[in-house]
């Protein structure tokens, strides 16, 4: 396999990429990837998702705050599998030009997508973007933070 062929995780392989765990891991699937320059993924959302209790209870809306999160964690994912990264914690440290256009709804595939702009040392900028049926729900500019794990 060519270094630059698109590959695929599944969530264990997530699971050993990344510390979230059940509540807060936002990533089911990265169907596409090729290290340090894109990531494709998804989050299957669920009514059986806790944060659906309170926001809101008669009108069940996925938080803007964690589809930044779900697209930060795409993100972090695809550059943990750089090799400079191994063993690094990627932490989410910035947002520029989030612009939030649909709803994000119980029962709704929340597909992303997350494209390397810029690294600088420990510090990884991407321009991420998420769908429902093909209709833009978020898009942004994040920032994310490479640090030792033993922090």
């Amino acid at each position: 396999m060519t270094e630059n062929q698109p590959q695929s995780m599944d969530i264990e392989q997530i699971m050993k990429l990344l510390p979230h765990r059940y509540p807060f891991l936002l990533v089911d699937r990265i169907t596409e990837y090729v290290p340090g320059e894109y990531a494709k993924g998804y989050k299957n959302v669920s009514m059986n998702e806790q944060f659906f209790c309170g926001h809101f209870p008669n009108c069940p809306v996925m938080p803007g705050v964690l589809q930044i999160e779900a697209m930060a964690q795409l993100s972090g994912a695809m550059v943990l599998t750089l090799p400079q990264y191994q063993n690094k914690l990627a932490l989410f440290a910035g947002i520029d030009k989030a612009r939030f256009k649909k709803v994000v709804r119980p029962g709704d595939k929340f597909e992303m997508e997350s494209k390397l702009i810029k690294v600088k040392g420990p510090i990884v900028k991407a321009q991420v973007k998420a769908t429902v049926d093909g209709q833009i729900a978020v898009e942004a500019e994040l920032i994310v933070s490479m640090i030792d794990k033993n922090l």
